[in-house]
């Protein structure tokens, strides 16, 4: 298959979405659009999306606007903005003051750069011991954007909000005083929109330094989903895949941080020949999601996910809370149905799948899993635990919150022990 983009204003065009959606449906992907990063390609809109369905098909609502996924008084101030004609200025200065509104960068990622020398590369995040983030410059877009991503603000143009860096000189001279630090992680956007040539450019210099440290190179991507011709036809597949066996060969683990958000995603045969050209090459794939409303809010839907991955080789990692940012709201899944959802879910797979771990709140202090809602002297509470942490200490150590029926986030939860703020705060 040939690789074709679509942007917002190409994508209204299509026969599918002016056959499918009604004029006012049209105005609003085009109204949230505008604040919202979008963009789509032809084996989504294709392959993936029901369009005899769409309000309850999973990927529609994974890569289509929909208007409550802006407040009701900022869809009202695009809406104006749009109506009015007002300039390109003006219409990007009302633009961003909305995205500065929705918490971009959440989680104190921009507290996570760290520093050489009196170097700040702001290309990198490190918040936890062992492992770094890197954000090649390269890799600043994705084969289509998920809407409840928490990444959107790499893709809104507003360079203070973006983490990019052109070469991995630094990373190198950061990994060798730094040698906690033993798994690298290509992140973006998605590394893997960037050519075979391009990327290697990146991890090369990785490979031949002297790292005695680094242990594992990982990829975070959606490409398998969104776009698996990616490593079955595009013209550098074979280069790209002979990439990853050279990483392996050199010693190095090869960890593909694999998106997969909904069962639909894994059903296409060339997306089970992509896993395979993978494996074939050492990689080990590892599978992660949030949870979501409008999505994958349910037991079964997780169950399949699991069984299907297992069943295809590879091997469930995460299950994440939607982050406090973007239209989180809209995806928002409490914090104790989140855990009714992974317990049940969890209770349906075999051992093999039994590797996954969450719910899980990557928030500013650490990662935090939700372990249960249990009782206290006759008092319900939510049992958490950091699986990683800003201090390595936190980590494994369970502490309790009061119970909050409608929380969605950590900061929506409170001590037990009448304190104002828990011990990592």
């Amino acid at each position: 298959m040939r690789y074709q983009a679509y942007t917002l204003k190409n994508y209204l065009t299509l026969s599918q979405v002016q056959s499918s959606l009604s004029p006012a449906e049209i105005e609003a992907i085009r109204v949230v659009g505008n604040v919202l990063p979008f963009k789509a390609n032809n084996y989504v809109v294709n392959e993936l999306i029901d369009w005899g369905n769409l309000s309850n098909d999973p990927i529609y609502h994974l890569t289509f606007p929909q208007k409550e996924m802006l407040s009701h008084k900022h869809f009202q101030e695009i809406e104006k903005a749009l109506k009015n004609n007002l300039s390109a200025p003006e219409l990007k200065s009302i633009v961003d003051n909305i995205r500065y509104d929705l918490n971009p960068n959440s989680s104190g990622q921009m507290e996570n750069i760290p520093v050489l020398g009196e170097v700040k590369l702001s290309g990198m995040q490190h918040q936890y011991n062992e492992t770094i983030l890197f954000f090649p410059r390269s890799s600043q877009t994705c084969h289509a954007y998920c809407t409840f991503c928490f990444r959107w603000p790499q893709f809104v143009g507003i360079d203070d909000l973006k983490f990019a860096a052109q070469e991995t000189s630094l990373l190198v001279e950061y990994l060798q005083q730094h040698p906690e630090v033993t798994d690298v992680l290509f992140t973006g956007g998605d590394p893997l929109v960037m050519s075979a040539k391009k990327l290697q450019e990146y991890i090369d210099p990785l490979l031949n330094a002297d790292l005695p440290n680094l242990q594992t190179i990982r990829i975070g991507t959606k490409a398998l989903s969104y776009w698996p011709y990616r490593f079955v036809s595009d013209k550098d597949s074979d280069d790209l895949l002979r990439l990853f066996e050279k990483v392996v060969n050199s010693g190095v683990q090869l960890a593909f941080m694999a998106h997969f958000n909904h069962s639909n995603e894994l059903k296409t045969k060339v997306l089970e020949t992509a896993i395979k050209r993978i494996r074939n090459t050492g990689a080990v794939i590892r599978t992660q999601s949030p949870i979501m409303n409008h999505i994958n809010n349910s037991a079964d839907e997780w169950a399949e996910m699991w069984k299907r991955q297992v069943n295809l080789g590879c091997i469930p990692y995460y299950m994440f809370v939607a982050r406090d940012t973007g239209a989180q709201k809209y995806f928002a899944v409490t914090l104790e149905d989140a855990w009714k959802v992974y317990r049940e879910a969890y209770s349906k797979v075999s051992g093999l799948a039994r590797t996954v771990r969450g719910p899980i709140m990557s928030a500013n202090p650490g990662k935090v899993q939700v372990l249960g809602v249990n009782e206290i002297n006759n008092e319900k509470i939510f049992n958490l635990m950091f699986t990683q942490g800003r201090n390595p200490n936190w980590v494994g150590q369970p502490f309790f919150a009061k119970y909050n029926p409608d929380a969605i986030w950590l900061n929506d939860l409170k001590p037990i022990d009448g304190k104002s703020k828990f011990f990592f705060e």
